[in-house]
């Protein structure tokens, strides 16, 4: 048996849960998310909590079980308290600039790159050098954050790049000069 999967979902107040078609709706006061359940996985609304429950014990069923409990719990948090990831820029002259539907990063390219922002996004750049990302879907939320932190990943020499905040990145040594009288 899934131990992810087994656990039931408390629902925090002003959250609703609807079990609609194929799919799930959870309305919280951030917002509205939908999520599609697959076949063989049933959810159970009852007693201010949620349970997922698998029809059988298949291979498919068992791997869809605890990943739908987790999607659920996650859509259900997410409304209520958004997700953030904040990512750090670190290098001379890199820097960003949020202005509502776009993020401008310099970033030592040639040019100016521009990334449109995803409906559901709210991104917010403090002193030039940190972003925050900030939404009620973590999918989204995450996969934002990576497809910034993926224009320049940390370099292990000097370190300049884009980082997560507080992401430890493995320095290397760099070349050593050859020393006189060899």
């Amino acid at each position: 048996m899934s131990r992810v999967g087994m656990r039931p979902i408390p629902m925090p107040d002003g959250v609703t849960v609807v079990r609609e078609g194929e799919g799930v709706r959870v309305e919280g006061p951030k917002g509205v998310l939908s999520q599609r359940v697959p076949s063989g996985i049933r959810i159970e609304i009852a007693d201010g909590q949620v349970k997922v429950q698998r029809s059988d014990d298949r291979h498919e069923s068992r791997a869809l079980h605890g990943l739908t409990r987790a999607l659920i719990a996650n859509m259900m948090r997410g409304v209520t308290t958004p997700f953030v990831k904040q990512l750090e820029i670190q290098g001379v002259g890199y820097r960003a600039e949020s202005d509502g539907k776009q993020l401008n990063l310099q970033l030592g390219f040639s040019h100016t790159v521009v990334l449109s922002i995803p409906e559901g996004i709210q991104v917010s750049v403090d002193r030039n050098t940190m972003v925050r990302v900030e939404g009620i879907d973590r999918q989204q939320v995450g996969q934002f954050a990576a497809d910034i932190r993926a224009i320049r990943p940390p370099e292990p020499y000097k370190g300049k790049g884009i980082r997560y905040l507080n992401e430890h990145v493995r320095r290397k040594v760099g070349k050593s000069g050859v020393t006189a009288g060899g």
